[in-house]
């Protein structure tokens, strides 16, 4: 019988179907930081558990981190965390890239860039933008705090029912100043904050096929504010070739690469397999997308205006947003910008804002910011004078981190303050309280940066 790539991966892993159609799977990473797990590692001490797997378990500091340079204050409900997670870490066994190691990063980051992330495998973490490393045809997810306790345990995730299968077809050419980014929010825009609640979504079609790496990741990172348990996209040459660059260290080679590749190709959705469900969407014509609500769903044109609101959320997310109904986004200052984030803080997504950047200034009264995802991301942008093109334009340059992605770590926006954002969530709040979020793509969050107000990338 033809199978979906999803029910490839799930099949491969199911240890055991569960009473009421649930399954016990097997799990091959378990990626942990700072947030989710004390907790979880309390758990095992009171119990007298070992970890399981501390083999497949890495752990890395991300959330918490200051990325201004500051010293790690101990004192700080931030700091505590650090500090607990190396001391789990120590005590566990637990590899642990810390604030200091050239490996630490964003979680959803460093996974690809170690070579931790592979094709056909079950990712899990205390994150819910695990799906980010479905870009590889793995079938990953976040998962709460009491179930990092049972992964740590077992090596096992009980799933109470089968998610059903989403095929999102995209057809088109992408034109200049439109990125991964942009289909993302626009299929959001498309199918609604709850668009994929119950799925597992699989992202096909000559579009996505023609991404590179670092945009796939930016699709799948985002399935989840539709709703989704997971997004997918099916292994490929592009694939492939990503896992075999440079110095990779946890990555397959030789024979074992070979392998890995062979069982890859094997995992496309077979001809014939079915979906529960299908949607279309062709970005032939995408413009670049600004976010305007409090969900990524509330997202409109670079050259639109704010909507009528259609029912009382979209009033209340206006209300909070200071926005009136029929403003050209065009009109709306914006005070801050940040380009990174586990959605758009990756190499490819600094150099490409770099190019639009070059030679031009960041508007007065306008701060701006770029985190790298990760101490390697960060090291190489600078080794190619990266920094500098950023540094030059007045941007500041951090070290690696969530950042203002949460406003966890120090790094917010202002109450009432306005900014355009390379981040996944607009939610009230997030990046500060009272701060009013933008979600751009890091094209879009450049132009915005030096015009003063949201601007169209592809006019630089």
């Amino acid at each position: 019988m033809p199978k979906t790539l999803f029910e490839k991966v799930w099949d491969a892993h199911k240890v055991e179907d569960l009473p009421g159609g649930g399954a016990l799977l097997y799990i091959d990473r378990h990626l942990v930081h700072e947030v989710t797990s004390p907790q979880a590692f309390d758990g095992l001490r009171e119990a007298g558990r070992k970890v399981r797997r501390p083999d497949l378990t890495f752990a890395t500091v991300d959330h918490n981190v200051p990325t201004d340079g500051r010293p790690i204050d101990p004192l700080t409900l931030s700091g505590k965390q650090l500090v607990a997670l190396d001391k789990n870490a120590k005590e566990f066994g637990v590899p642990l890239f810390g604030y200091d190691d050239e490996r630490q990063g964003i979680v959803h980051i460093i996974g690809p860039q170690l070579g931790l992330t592979l094709p056909g495998l079950t990712i899990v973490c205390g994150d819910s933008h695990t799906s980010t490393h479905g870009a590889f045809g793995a079938l990953a997810f976040g998962i709460g705090t009491t179930e990092v306790e049972h992964v740590l345990a077992t090596q096992t995730l009980r799933q109470s029912s089968k998610p059903k299968t989403l095929a999102i077809e995209t057809t088109g050419k992408l034109g200049p100043g439109v990125t991964a980014k942009d289909i993302i929010l626009a299929i959001i825009r498309k199918l609604g904050a709850g668009g994929g609640t119950g799925y597992v979504v699989e992202y096909r079609g000559e579009s996505i096929e023609a991404l590179p790496m670092s945009g796939r990741m930016t699709i799948c990172n985002m399935s989840i504010e539709m709703g989704a348990r997971a997004g997918m996209i099916a292994p490929d040459e592009t694939t492939l070739a990503y896992v075999a660059e440079g110095d990779r260290p946890f990555a397959p080679k030789g024979a074992e690469f070979q392998k890995l590749s062979d069982y890859a190709l094997s995992l496309p959705s077979d001809p014939g397999a079915t979906f529960d469900r299908s949607e279309h969407i062709d970005v032939g014509n995408l413009k670049p997308q600004v976010s305007w609500g409090t969900t990524p769903a509330m997202t409109v044109d670079i050259d639109g205006s704010i909507p009528e609101p259609k029912d009382a959320g979209e009033q209340r997310a206006q209300h909070y947003m200071g926005l009136e109904p029929g403003t050209p986004l065009h009109d709306l200052v914006v005070n801050t910008v940040f380009i990174g984030s586990c959605t758009n803080a990756r190499l490819e997504d600094l150099r490409e804002a770099a190019g639009a950047l070059k030679g031009r200034k960041v508007a007065s009264g306008v701060r701006a910011l770029v985190v790298p995802g990760s101490a390697s991301v960060r090291a190489q942008a600078e080794k190619e004078g990266l920094d500098q093109v950023f540094k030059e334009a007045g941007f500041e340059w951090h070290r690696a981190g969530c950042s203002m992605c949460l406003g966890m770590n120090g790094d917010t926006v202002r109450p009432g303050e306005r900014s355009a954002s390379t981040s996944n969530r607009p939610y009230e709040g997030r990046q500060g309280p009272g701060a009013r979020t933008h979600l751009v793509s890091p094209l879009t969050a450049v132009a915005t940066a030096v015009a003063g107000h949201f601007a169209d990338p592809r006019e630089l």
